[in-house]
């Protein structure tokens, strides 16, 4: 297993940071990494929010949920899918266009996933610890509202970023057998039953025997609440139409 598989295999989420600074000009430096991901048709649909006003850091801990440590990080991004951009961009060239397509906004979405994922990366290369916020979608127009983003720009997570101040263990993954099928789909029933023995055990660890759980109960809000039903409706108003 070479170094770069390691650093990929210890990921962990880390929501404790040092009260500690970036060095001058890292930041850039791991966007520019981002930048590096593969884009759909070099498209590169989005925009990346550095976030350093402190009393918008306070607003967005509270539009996320009460998450703390979107304010003590050392650097809190949004990261945006941006249609505004190349659609401006096309337009210029005088031909007539359309937007709004349903293929924009996932071109879009998965364009700034795999960028955030290469910052990531590169931020736990550095010594850094990140942390995903999908709480940005909990309040997402008055994330807009705050961030000044125009129509054709959604905010997809954030991320915050700094300097590990604990170290959480590794949160177990499905097997390789359960996602790896070869040339059609297979039934999985049985690594699913062992997975959830697995995270059944590493929850009680991690919580002292206080959490008697498993991943397919930790699963069921996502099936029996309608979560953010808010979004669709946010997404036609910011011109990803869905057509």
């Amino acid at each position: 297993m070479n170094d770069v598989i390691k650093l990929l295999t210890s990921h962990r989420s880390i929501r404790k940071f040092e009260p500690r600074e970036m060095p001058d000009g890292l930041l850039t430096e791991l966007i520019r990494a981002g930048q590096a991901a593969a884009t759909s048709s070099h498209i590169q649909a989005y925009s990346v929010m550095h976030v350093t006003d402190m009393a918008k850091r306070e607003q967005l801990v509270e539009l996320t949920g009460g998450q703390g440590y979107v304010a003590s990080c050392s650097e809190f991004l949004v990261f945006c899918a941006d249609m505004k951009r190349p659609l401006e961009a096309a337009e210029r060239t005088g031909e007539d266009v359309i937007s709004g397509m349903t293929e924009q906004l996932l071109v879009a979405t998965v364009d700034v996933s795999l960028v955030a994922q290469n910052v990531a990366i590169a931020a736990e290369s550095e010594g850094l610890g990140i942390c995903y916020i999908g709480g940005i979608r909990n309040n997402p127009q008055a994330v807009s509202d705050l961030l000044d983003l125009p129509t054709h720009v959604y905010p997809v997570f954030g991320m915050c970023i700094g300097y590990p101040a604990h170290d959480p263990d590794v949160k177990p993954r499905l097997p390789v057998e359960a996602v790896l099928k070869e040339n059609q789909y297979s039934d999985d029933t049985e690594q699913v039953a062992a997975f959830d023995h697995t995270m059944q055990g590493y929850y009680q660890a991690r919580k002292g025997g206080n959490k008697d759980t498993d991943w397919s109960h930790n699963l069921t809000p996502l099936f029996t609440q309608k979560l953010r039903p808010h979004m669709r409706e946010f997404l036609i108003e910011k011109g990803f139409k869905m057509k």
